[in-house]
């Protein structure tokens, strides 16, 4: 059995896993679902339709599941999804979803989310994400597998962050990032491509120096911006990488593409 500190309040209906431990202090709703191995240090607060995936580990006054930070919220069932093998640091805020966003915001598995970072309602992240500390996300936030959003940092309602992507600390991010971009900036451009995030991804010499070329080509000043997607995805559609790019450009967005700004690693 699984540790259960009798300073924790522990509503009867919650569903726990025998494995999962809970600390000292730790309040637990009654619709709440904790799997396997699951550990809440201690000081923790779960609330809502929350369910936490196998092997999750919670740290002190993390808040998890509570009602969103959004007027337009009236009180529906919505749901806060967390995934396997994730880290949630200490001052953590997660919230469920809303009618607008599908009634649900949701984590994937081993991502870090370090001191003092916001998942606001409606948002998706995906794998190996990493929210250094105090990075803050606004409602409807999409965020790609194996992104990273640097400490204080600020991502705007809507946007999408694509995967591989990196946000320098201290970013306010107005405009979707394209996977294995690099931005960064208080009203963030382009600053090239995440080459360290391309080599952890197994990105090999030849194919990052394909994907740079793919990034000039994108960012040149020859034709439109839906041309040159066009012929990207006609020319070097099939590169590894460059599907990604095309895809995430061509997909629907209400916001507009982070672009490069003066100083970005091709003199732009």
């Amino acid at each position: 059995m699984g540790l259960r500190h009798p300073t924790a309040i522990i509503d009867k209906g919650a569903r726990i896993a025998s494995d999962a431990e809970i600390g000292p202090y730790c309040v637990v709703g009654g619709e709440v679902e904790l799997g396997a191995g699951v550990v809440l240090h201690s000081h923790v607060a779960v609330a809502g339709k929350t369910r936490i995936g196998p092997r999750t580990q919670v740290f002190p006054f993390a808040s998890l599941g509570h009602i969103p930070q959004d007027l337009k919220y009236g009180g529906e069932a919505s749901r806060l999804v967390i995934g396997a093998d994730n880290r949630i640091r200490e001052h953590v805020t997660m919230n469920p979803g809303t009618e607008g966003g599908g009634l649900l915001t949701e984590i994937g598995d081993s991502c870090l989310f370090m001191v003092g970072a916001h998942v606001a309602h409606d948002c998706r992240i995906g794998d190996r994400v990493i929210l250094a500390n105090n990075a803050t996300l606004a409602g409807h936030v999409t965020v790609g597998d194996d992104a990273i959003v640097g400490g204080l940092s600020a991502i705007h309602q809507f946007v999408r962050i694509g995967r591989g992507a990196m946000i320098g600390g201290m970013s306010g991010i107005e405009h979707d990032v394209i996977p294995y971009g690099l931005a960064m900036g208080e009203r963030a451009t382009l600053q090239g491509l995440n080459i360290v995030g391309l080599k952890r991804s197994g990105f090999e010499r030849a194919q990052i120096k394909d994907m740079n070329e793919a990034y000039k080509l994108l960012f040149s000043e020859e034709d439109t911006m839906a041309e040159r997607v066009q012929r990207l995805a006609r020319e070097r559609g099939s590169l590894k990488g460059v599907a990604d790019v095309v895809s995430f450009i061509q997909a629907d967005s209400s916001r507009a593409l982070c672009r490069p700004g003066s100083k970005d690693r091709h003199g732009r």
